[in-house]
């Protein structure tokens, strides 16, 4: 049984119908990469699995660990163990990352039922994880995400994926803006937390420079709503030579008959 199994979603925003039809696994230990154009639907996808109200689905389930999850509100998803890296990390001027982190750690520990951190493991948990993850102990004065340049805003949810260990992450444009030591640090925190921890991982991606660094096992194509093409690693070569304009040709050319 899959981790993340979305079985033909419908989702709209308003009236316009965005997702339609779509779907999707992730296993346990599983990178599966999710790519396509701009505007077929890759981060509607995203926000849907973490329960963003300002989108509803009209048809079809999203279940966790065979769980339905479809109408489960955003934090008891991310207790579950569903995490997402967003695509705009927004800042909360006056809330320290120190702050920030401890509350995340101790909302999963008590949907454990376990006890608050303590304030000396909390700060051996967190800067193991900043070795892990190259970061600077400093990092932890600074108010969350407030003045954060776009590789530092992914280099501290690479520090909470470290920390929290879901079962399922959901990396949603990851890669986006980033410089090359951003990514690699990036990268290398997906490939030392995630894979060796037997995490499944959703990487949502246009780009194909992230997917040199973090091999997927599977790669699927999203277009215009729905899954249009599934495969391994090779897909990733053939969109870097190709592009997605040979996606709109094969499916002009199945939609004829024989």
């Amino acid at each position: 049984m899959a981790d993340l199994e979305i079985k033909n979603l419908h989702v709209q925003a308003g009236d316009k119908q965005i997702l339609k039809g779509l779907d999707l696994t992730v296993n346990a230990g599983e990178v599966h990469a999710l790519m396509g154009p701009n505007g077929s639907g890759k981060s509607t996808l995203a926000n849907i699995i973490m329960g963003n109200p300002q989108l509803e689905v009209t048809e079809g389930q999203i279940l966790f660990r065979g769980r339905d999850i479809t109408e489960a509100d955003p934090d008891e998803r991310a207790r579950m163990g569903l995490f997402m890296a967003f695509q705009y990390p927004v800042a909360i001027p006056g809330v320290t990352v120190t702050k920030y982190l401890r509350m995340v750690m101790n909302a999963h520990r008590d949907a454990r039922g376990e006890s608050e951190i303590s304030l000396k493991e909390f700060r051996s948990t967190v800067e193991a994880a900043m070795e892990l993850t190259k970061i600077d102990r400093a990092f932890t004065t600074r108010y969350l995400n407030d003045g954060f340049s776009g590789g530092e805003k992914k280099r501290l949810e690479i520090l909470q994926l470290a920390l929290q260990q879901p079962q399922v992450a959901i990396l949603d444009e990851t890669d986006s803006g980033l410089d090359i030591d951003a990514l690699n640090v990036v990268a290398e925190g997906v490939n030392t937390v995630a894979k060796d921890n037997g995490m499944g991982v959703l990487i949502i991606t246009h780009y194909q420079r992230i997917l040199h660094l973090v091999e997927p096992d599977r790669v699927s194509i999203l277009f215009d709503g729905r899954i249009v093409r599934e495969g391994g690693p090779e897909l990733v070569t053939k969109l870097e030579s190709d592009g997605y304009g040979w996606i709109t040709d094969a499916i002009g050319d199945e939609a004829v008959p024989a």
